[in-house]
């Protein structure tokens, strides 16, 4: 009796530290951004502060990867992850000031949001935006900020997301 008791609680614990699902693009008609030559576009369903969450985030695009960088009030010459995430938050109206990587652990609220989504550990973040994801890693291509369609393994992150987003 209680072995089968333990074996599930073990599951339990052990699936409790795998984090959330891997990113995996999706699009649904309407409410998924496209990319098209590094370019979001954003969908026709999308929320004002969504699609100048994608602008910002199309204004830096291809820049370079800088550590520490990004986290000014002006365009940078390169960010980093935080510095990138923070900056289309901040553009999009959802944030003030920038944070770093580990910071975003505690942003909005918890979960999946309807359109934007804040994937955070300690050392990296990256956002999912109507769908598509802005990373300044784990993509084709040189580091630095910029949108993809590729997997991406979200093992040890916690998703967050602005309230009502």
């Amino acid at each position: 009796m209680l072995r089968p008791l333990f074996f599930l609680l073990a599951i339990l614990f052990l699936s409790g530290c795998a984090g959330p699902p891997d990113y995996v693009y999706r699009y649904r008609r309407g409410k998924t951004a496209t990319l098209h030559g590094g370019v979001a576009a954003a969908p026709s369903q999308a929320p004002p502060r969504v699609r100048a969450a994608i602008a910002a985030g199309n204004r830096i695009a291809g820049h370079a990867y800088r550590y520490g960088g990004g986290h000014g009030r002006q365009v940078a010459p390169g960010y980093d992850c935080s510095g990138a995430t923070s900056y289309i938050l901040r553009e999009a109206g959802l944030m003030r000031g920038s944070m770093p990587s580990n910071g975003f652990r505690h942003y909005g609220k918890k979960g999946e949001g309807d359109w934007i989504s804040v994937y955070a550990r300690k050392g990296h973040v990256f956002l999912v935006i109507a769908g598509l994801r802005y990373d300044t890693g784990w993509k084709r291509g040189p580091e630095g900020p910029g949108w993809t369609t590729q997997r991406r393994p979200t093992r040890g992150y916690v998703v967050r997301h602005p309230a009502r987003y």
